[in-house]
């Protein structure tokens, strides 16, 4: 489902990734571990297409993600991915239904399903009643709520998701990840997080460990 191959990638004098190989399988859930500066993120950049890797190859449900145009990756991202940031990064000047509704109005949806949809998934997460609030007005956890159902709306394939614990305390951070955990496993949606917490790792199946732009050890499933 979500393959690196021998992937390496540098900005300007800095390596930031050194022959990193990965592999995915649909359903699978990794956890993709490291301090700052360990290349996670970067590799994350190229897994989802918005970064193309100086060497080695990308591939995304069996399409080679490197070798498409900067439109083309973008309509395969907003396809087949969910992402979820650390800060949610909603859009500021849309309500909390309006950012969970964006990515299925983006892919031509009528606004009564899409409305219909994202009801739906704030009261999954358990926010349905704020649905109509602007994102100033709720709380960092509420706010990452909706971004796991803005991640989730259109069924993707995959979500990659960097950090999205990292800013909240631990009551919320585990409310998100389980919230995120439960709606993939559910879906069979393929799931990568980045995190440097031991606690968000052990919520998922597999994990892998970076360091200096590097996987420490061969992860099960990766190429060789």
């Amino acid at each position: 489902m979500l393959e690196a191959r021998h992937v390496g990638l540098s900005y300007g004098a800095t390596r930031a990734l050194s022959d990193v190989s990965l592999r995915i399988d649909r359903g699978g859930s990794v956890a993709l571990m490291g301090a700052s500066g360990s290349g996670k993120s970067s590799l994350l950049h190229c897994l989802a297409g918005v970064v193309v890797p100086d060497e080695g190859e990308v591939v995304v449900g069996g399409i080679e993600l490197t070798g498409l145009s900067d439109r083309d990756r973008s309509r395969l991202r907003l396809e087949r991915m969910g992402v979820v940031f650390q800060f949610g990064d909603l859009v500021p000047e849309l309500t909390l239904l309006e950012n969970v509704m964006l990515p299925l109005q983006l892919l031509g949806h009528r606004s009564g399903p899409a409305r219909a949809r994202g009801l739906d998934l704030l009261g999954v997460l358990g926010i349905a009643e704020l649905a109509n609030s602007s994102t100033g007005a709720v709380s960092g956890g509420q706010a990452q709520r909706a971004a796991v159902a803005r991640a989730m709306i259109h069924e993707p394939a995959m979500v990659l998701a960097d950090e999205p614990t990292g800013a909240l305390d631990s009551i919320n951070a585990e409310a998100i990840l389980d919230a995120l955990v439960a709606m993939t496993t559910s879906t069979g949606t393929t799931l990568l997080v980045v995190t440097h917490d031991n606690l968000v790792a052990s919520h998922l199946q597999t994990m892998v460990t970076m360091h200096d732009g590097s996987i420490l050890s061969p992860a099960a499933g990766a190429p060789a």
